[in-house]
């Protein structure tokens, strides 16, 4: 082990050497203490300021600054004097020829840290200078491109960043990477699918699926393409809640991802430097797979499918974590979280949701761009589980900060028919409710593509014609809700609408017809499971075996009501033992009126 005397005694005796001996055994020790562990970082830094008391060349001069920032930025909290080096590495740099890596890091670290700090406008002009002077050194002019247009989507900017993606893809093109060329088209298209420009994105996606298929290289750069551009593809089908349609996509997607998880990392180097970039480990790849997965799970209603892949999902998250403090990892694991929190409140396990909440804010709360991402997804589940529990007062409250919170067009769309259902069941709420539903009138001016989020609003109208008693009307909308959730596979608004449907059969007295929509309605219900519909057809079943005469049947049909009624009370009781209160805000509002049965407040609305 070398102590800071050994070194100290052993540069002494350096100082006589040529510059560049001494250098590198000050060089030397620096990595020795930055790579011991625990890291010595304080002695580290103490080797690198003593490269500049021998008054060193320019190049010298300039590196030791980078490698101080470096340092300085990513191991200790000193932000200002990382700065400082980092400015002076990219002052000094731009002086020295044939220079580039030295320059361009120092360029690309400082506006890390520009941002870091909420200096925007510092990092953007550094940035397009580097850009500017860097076009002959192909692999920073790619990376620096990347880093402002992923700069400008942070910032929501999504036209500038498409237009910087798509500079970098003319740019490979011409300097011959057809790989990172695919990968500045892919990351243009994830962001028109974000802007909703699908008359844009279908040309494109399909140039990349030849560029893809056309490209001979390294397998697993050539297979994380493949990925990247299935992925795409899954999202989009799923955007539009095409959940039928998307299973082949889906399916090469998985069969991708294991081909991937086979081949072994190539240590060969490309020969062309652009195309020095991965899009994503293939450890994160797998993760990300999971996760669409899910996603393609819930809306289907395969819930049980979902909470398999999720399990599997977060194990692998959590051993990751470990060892990679990458930010994508925590997205991946709140966007998995959300969506189990919504299947843990379909499937009856309320209470297991509001400790998945209190998951997902204390993940969020870690990260101040995590946390404004998530805010009105959090408000959402919150109000979720505010009707699970029957409290529509604070179910508004949460739906309406959610609204004001997003400009998500789908989020907003779903966010609205939740709301609602609320109006609905309050039937008090006549004014905003007919407001809401013009909103979402899915007979005209829908206003998303969304094939699963117009059926929702097909089965709205029905529930409230329903209320109202005009029954043929009812069930007009939700023919028009089955028949959209048949060709999709759509299961649980099937069933919704199948025992809707039922419901008004048995009103009307025509109890064959009814039966004919309640079994079916408890089957599928039974293997989605959706407790609250199996709650409602089992009532219905009892009901109508009493009226067709069926005793047995109705015994039957009474026990499993009886059950399900067990099981939600239970759940409800044990939602209800958690602690009074579970604040999700940096500090608790003392003035919290949050009725306790509802257990779970977020200060923005208190």
């Amino acid at each position: 082990d070398v102590s800071a005397d050994d070194c100290e005694r052993q540069v002494s005796a350096a100082a006589e050497w040529a510059p560049e001996r001494w250098y590198l055994a000050l060089l030397g020790f620096a990595e020795h203490f930055r790579t011991s562990s625990p890291p010595k970082i304080r002695l580290c830094v103490h080797c690198l300021q003593a490269v500049f008391q021998f008054k060193p060349p320019q190049r010298i001069e300039a590196r030791t600054h980078l490698q101080l920032g470096s340092v300085l930025y990513h191991h200790t909290k000193n932000s200002e004097l990382a700065r400082s080096h980092l400015e002076k590495a990219w002052f000094i740099s731009q002086q020295v020829p044939q220079f580039e890596d030295v320059k361009f890091e120092a360029a690309s670290i400082l506006s890390e840290l520009f941002c870091q700090q909420n200096l925007v406008d510092s990092a953007k002009p550094l940035l397009r200078k580097a850009i500017q002077i860097s076009q002959q050194t192909p692999y920073w002019h790619c990376r620096l491109l990347f880093q402002l247009a992923q700069l400008h989507t942070l910032e929501k900017d999504l036209v500038s960043a498409c237009d910087l993606l798509g500079v970098g893809a003319e740019y490979a093109r011409v300097v011959g990477s057809e790989y990172t060329r695919a990968l500045f088209l892919l990351s243009k298209g994830m962001l028109l699918l974000m802007e909703r420009k699908l008359g844009e994105v279908h040309p494109l996606l399909t140039l990349c699926g030849t560029i893809v298929e056309n490209w001979q290289g390294n397998p697993i750069q050539k297979e994380s393409l493949r990925v990247f551009f299935l992925v795409l593809q899954v999202t989009h089908y799923l955007d539009a809640g095409q959940v039928k349609s998307v299973k082949p996509c889906l399916k090469q997607l998985q069969q991708c991802i294991q081909t991937i998880s086979t081949l072994h990392d190539d240590e060969i180097l490309p020969s062309n430097p652009a195309d020095l970039f991965h899009w994503l480990p293939k450890e994160h790849m797998c993760v990300l797979v999971y996760l669409v997965t899910v996603m393609h799970s819930m809306q289907a209603g395969y819930l049980e499918k979902a909470q398999k892949y999720t399990d599997k999902a977060l194990m692998q998250l959590e051993k990751l974590k470990m060892l990679d403090c990458s930010p994508i990892l925590s997205t991946f694991q709140v966007i998995l979280l959300e969506h189990i929190i919504m299947c843990r409140l379909v499937t009856g396990h309320k209470a297991t949701a509001l400790q998945e909440i209190s998951q997902v804010c204390q993940l969020c709360q870690q990260s101040p761009r995590l946390f404004t991402n998530h805010a009105a997804q959090l408000h959402t589940l919150l109000g979720l589980y505010c009707i699970s529990v029957n409290c529509m007062d604070n179910a508004e409250a949460q739906f309406t900060t959610a609204l004001r919170l997003t400009t998500h067009q789908e989020l907003w769309t779903y966010i609205v028919t939740n709301l609602a259902s609320v109006y609905i069941r309050e039937g008090n709420r006549h004014q905003e409710l007919y407001s809401l539903l013009e909103r979402i009138n899915p007979d005209h001016n829908f206003p998303v593509s969304s094939h699963c989020l117009r059926a929702a609003a097909f089965y709205i109208r029905g529930l409230l014609s329903f209320f109202q008693g005009r029954y043929n009307e009812a069930k007009r909308f939700l023919r028009e809700t089955l028949k959209m959730s048949n060709a999709e596979d759509l299961n649980r608004l099937t069933a919704c609408s199948l025992v809707l449907l039922g419901h008004i059969f048995y009103v009307l007295g025509n109890h064959r017809e009814s039966n004919n929509m309640v079994v079916p309605a408890m089957q599928l219900a039974s293997k989605i499971p959706d407790m609250s519909v199996q709650l409602w057809s089992s009532a219905l079943l009892k009901d109508l075996n009493k009226a067709l005469g069926n005793t047995m049947d109705a015994h039957e049909a009474a026990q499993m009501h009886q059950n399900f009624s067990q099981q939600l009370l239970q759940d409800h009781i044990a939602a209800c033992s958690l602690p009074d209160v579970l604040c999700i805000g940096a500090v608790h509002n003392p003035l919290c009126t949050v009725p306790l049965r509802t257990r779970i407040c977020l200060c923005w609305v208190c």
